[in-house]
């Protein structure tokens, strides 16, 4: 028996060419497509436009992923829910909903797990299992829109996994959410970050899709952000700032780095000067995140002072900064965190 195919991590093209197979007119992928990405529907049953014979047909041929959501935390102090939700082959994902004053923000995983090995992370603490299919990671879309009945308007890839690691299904993934016959959201409401995979950065400003990337600095030098970041050993800060520079150049995207302060290793003052030389002139914007600990390493954030200070020295040179507002710190809000929790209890399980 011939294995389903994964509709939805077909483009209409794709799903044009598999209808053709089928003897049916292109059309009638436009229509599977609305139904599938603009309406999120879970069923071909839900396709009341197309015939019964057709449906019947779809379903001994296709398979539409839904993802399983096995538990939802909802936090109590900003309104942020986290889901939990199961594959197909069992493993599970983190995918975060989170309101803000200009729209609803999700959230979503790129991979099963992380082999980058940061440090500061919980994500990458058993290693990468798989990455997600470009229907896995649009589900994490749809479905929370379903159960929330909200409507989403940005995307962030920074969940668990290195986007640029599933590079062919992010790109897969970018091309289906932004289709504007399907979910149709703005590629400027979109974030990918990475850790710095430099090829794999160059590439991607060829892509033509404008989304903002997001580069995980973490550190001012190279010795430091060996310590913190495993790839580093790989690309020197050097490269990946190049690469950062072609990515502007190629899309005219403010490029954003994300830094997480971990007290007593780079969150000091000398720090943040020797941050503000590097970035000084570039069209950027930093993001300071406080580091969120994880009961397997032993890092600590500063105080709420050291941190002020850490972004006013950074502000002197005009560079464009924020601390980030923190999420869901009652429900486990960090990457990692929710798995790697259920994982445990379901271990200890006889």
């Amino acid at each position: 028996m011939k294995e389903a195919i994964d509709i939805k991590s077909l483009s209409l093209a794709g799903v044009t060419e598999a209808l053709a197979a089928l003897s049916e007119k292109p059309f009638r992928a436009g229509q599977i497509y609305e139904w599938l990405h603009a309406r999120q529907a879970a069923d071909f049953d839900e396709m009341t436009n197309l015939s019964l014979s057709l449906r019947a047909r779809c379903k001994e041929v296709f398979e539409i992923t839904v993802l399983e959501p096995v538990r939802v935390l909802s936090s109590r102090l900003d309104g942020t829910r986290k889901f939990l939700f199961r594959l197909k082959d069992g493993n599970v994902i983190e995918s975060v909903f989170m309101p803000y004053h200009y729209g609803n923000s999700v959230c979503i995983s790129s991979q099963v797990g992380c082999r980058m090995g940061c440090r500061f992370c919980a994500s990458t603490l058993d290693g990468l299992v798989r990455g997600l299919e470009v229907s896995e990671m649009l589900d994490q879309v749809y479905r929370i829109g379903k159960i929330t009945g909200e409507r989403i308007s940005h995307v962030v890839v920074m969940g668990s996994g290195e986007p640029l690691d599933n590079y062919e299904n992010l790109v897969g993934f970018l091309k289906c959410i932004t289709d504007g016959k399907g979910f149709g959201l703005s590629a400027r409401n979109i974030t990918i970050s990475t850790c710095g995979l430099v090829p794999q950065m160059y590439r991607f400003a060829e892509e033509g899709i404008p989304v903002t990337l997001a580069l995980s600095l973490h550190a001012s030098g190279d010795e430091t952000r060996r310590e913190l970041m495993p790839v580093a050993r790989k690309y020197s800060l050097e490269e990946v700032l190049k690469a950062c520079d072609y990515y502007f150049e190629k899309t005219g995207r403010r490029i954003s780095f994300e830094y997480s302060l971990v007290h007593g290793v780079n969150d000091t003052p000398g720090e943040a000067e020797e941050l503000r030389r590097l970035l000084k002139g570039k069209n950027c914007h930093v993001n300071l995140i406080p580091v969120n600990p994880i009961k397997e390493r032993d890092f600590r954030r500063g105080s709420g002072a050291e941190i002020v200070n850490f972004k006013n020295i950074l502000e002197k040179s005009g560079i464009n900064v924020t601390i980030r507002r923190e999420m869901g710190r009652d429900i486990e809000g960090a990457c990692g965190q929710l798995r790697r929790s259920f994982q445990s209890e379901a271990s200890s399980v006889p």
